[in-house]
């Protein structure tokens, strides 16, 4: 090993003994605590090794729910706040008055506090011995019938947190997209203009392939983002997530951990396997599309 590649991997070791200490050695601690039964965190003790943890978890009721909650907001979130950051981007690089305005005004709710944002929404839509909330004033001035959307039925709860997701993601993604567009090469664009192709096809033959990378970021971003989710739930229905059916596995693990039901770390280790088993899958799934539908100048 000559002297530059000495200096490299010496460079490179803080990177390594960082990753090792916070992000290897927790994994590799998290999947023994999961095999081990009725761990206990005072006496560091167990009564048993198996698989017990995991066919607990998985026939857990609230972790059920929880793992519908996280698919539905994952399956809905990322494919339409993406394609609505790729539109609003769209919109943003084709104006060229006060566009700047128009960018801060869309990354405004990226540097919100996330709890704040939750607790405006909660005011949006919560009824009140007072009001019924701005959004049913609405609804009932439209014609419609008011819904209790904090506390009401389990759809119009799922549509507000929904919402609120892509709400609160949607000015990351349209950073990256207004950045990516702007680093076409225009020279592509002129010559399809002297060839008379139309709008769309430069856009689905031009723009879209040299954007791809990152929109497979974004996609893959997304899908851990809203896989990870919780703060916001507690933002708008409140800490006992369980009680509002609104839970996800993220506040699963938190509850087996230290919520009411807490003390138990082996079921929220298992539940955190679980979850990572889920993101690796889709990650890899992603990568493997990636390879035929993303395009690397």
């Amino acid at each position: 090993m000559d002297n530059n590649n000495r200096k490299a991997w010496l460079y490179l070791l803080p990177a390594f003994l960082f990753l090792g200490v916070f992000m290897i050695y927790p994994l590799v601690d998290v999947f023994i605590y999961s095999f081990e039964e009725g761990y206990n965190f005072a006496s560091q003790s167990y009564f048993g090794t198996g698989g017990y943890n995991y066919s607990y978890v998985l026939h857990d009721t609230y972790f059920l729910q929880a793992l519908k909650n996280t698919f539905i907001l994952v399956i809905i979130t990322v494919p339409l706040s993406t394609g609505l950051a790729l539109l609003i981007s769209l919109g943003l690089s084709s104006i060229k008055p006060l566009r700047d305005l128009y960018q801060t005004v869309f990354f405004l709710p990226y540097v919100t506090n996330t709890l704040a944002v939750g607790m405006v929404f909660m005011v949006l839509f919560k009824k009140t011995a007072y009001s019924d909330g701005l959004v049913n004033l609405l609804i009932t001035k439209l014609g419609g019938t008011s819904v209790d959307f904090i506390n009401g039925p389990y759809w119009a709860k799922m549509m507000v947190m929904c919402i609120y997701t892509v709400w609160i993601v949607m000015p990351f993604k349209i950073l990256i997209l207004t950045s990516a567009l702007a680093s076409v090469n225009p020279l592509y664009y002129n010559a399809a203009k002297v060839d008379g192709t139309s709008k769309f096809r430069i856009f689905y033959k031009i723009t879209l392939p040299m954007i791809s990378p990152m929109i497979f970021y974004l996609v893959i971003t997304g899908f851990i983002g809203a896989f990870k989710a919780y703060a916001d739930e507690v933002a708008i229905f409140g800490t006992d997530l369980n009680a509002a059916k609104m839970n996800t596995i993220v506040g699963y693990v938190y509850d087996m951990l230290y919520g009411d039901s807490g003390g138990y770390p082996s079921f929220g280790a298992a539940a955190a396997i679980i979850l990572f088993a889920i993101v690796l899958t889709i990650t890899v799934i992603n990568l493997l599309v990636s390879r035929k539908h993303v395009t690397y100048a």
